[in-house]
């Protein structure tokens, strides 16, 4: 059995965060631990208020974790301040993680701000250039690139921006285009283009901590990136056609989809 750990804040709906990255790892077949970063109050309408998790009980979660089941891959997803960024990536450092997969979670699908201005300086500075992949989305990669994307030329130009800024591998989410899923990477060895269907369905609460756990999972079993990175975009692409309806706005996938097709 192979193993994963998130590093995350918890949404009390379920849909994104460490929840959302628990029923991806196990979904696909990957024993799931969690040092959680922050709590918050959101649901399907919003982000109603966010606790940060005391940076001691989080060094602490990390350390209980790989000193008894050591992880085969990491997902780092919401890091709301400058201190538990650097509580993260001394982590990092101590343990020798591998297969690291950060989503630079900075607005929630509702438009919340998760993360300080300075905390993203120290986000770049410090943890970024530790993460194997990156997967920001077009919003995302507009501030790590400091330019704006508007095409896939754009897109293209901010994923080698990225990636010559951090050393890390870029893969740049097109979700939010209007006209299609495609996604770019950005990497050492490879610059491909993974097309996807442009699904018509609201509830895509999560799809960035879905994608990026997915991700990790298929990197915990030895899976090469690109295979990585087709396995889980075809994970996802089921989770949205599963077409779940919950919640009064945009709803959570649904993660266990290839759950029920055994039933």
């Amino acid at each position: 059995m192979k193993t994963a750990l998130t590093i995350a804040g918890s949404d009390s709906s379920g849909g994104a965060g460490i929840q959302a990255d628990i029923k991806t790892f196990t979904c696909n077949e990957i024993f799931a631990t969690s040092a959680i970063t922050s709590i918050t109050a959101q649901n399907t309408l919003g982000v109603f208020e966010i606790f940060d998790i005391p940076e001691s009980i989080i060094q602490s979660q990390i350390k209980a974790v790989a000193e008894d089941i050591f992880p085969d891959a990491v997902k780092i997803g919401m890091v709301s301040s400058e201190k538990i960024i650097d509580t993260i990536s001394k982590s990092i450092k101590l343990y020798n993680f591998k297969n690291i997969v950060l989503d630079p979670v900075m607005v929630s699908t509702s438009g919340f701000k998760l993360i300080s201005d300075n905390a993203i300086k120290n986000l770049e500075k410090k943890l970024l250039p530790l993460a194997d992949l990156i997967t920001p989305n077009i919003q995302e990669a507009e501030i790590l690139s400091g330019i704006k994307i508007s095409s896939k030329e754009q897109m293209e130009n901010a994923a080698k921006i990225i990636f010559e800024k951090f050393n890390c591998s870029v893969l740049l989410k097109g979700g939010h285009n209007v006209s299609n899923a495609d996604d770019f990477l950005y990497s050492k060895n490879e610059k491909i283009w993974f097309q996807a269907e442009k699904i018509e369905n609201q509830n895509t609460h999560g799809t960035g901590c879905t994608l990026s756990s997915a991700i990790a999972a298929n990197l915990a079993k030895n899976i090469n990136l690109v295979d990585s990175i087709k396995n889980a975009k075809n994970y996802i692409t089921k989770c949205i056609k599963a077409n779940l309806n919950l919640g009064k706005g945009s709803g959570p996938l649904m993660h266990n989809w290839n759950l029920k097709e055994n039933i």
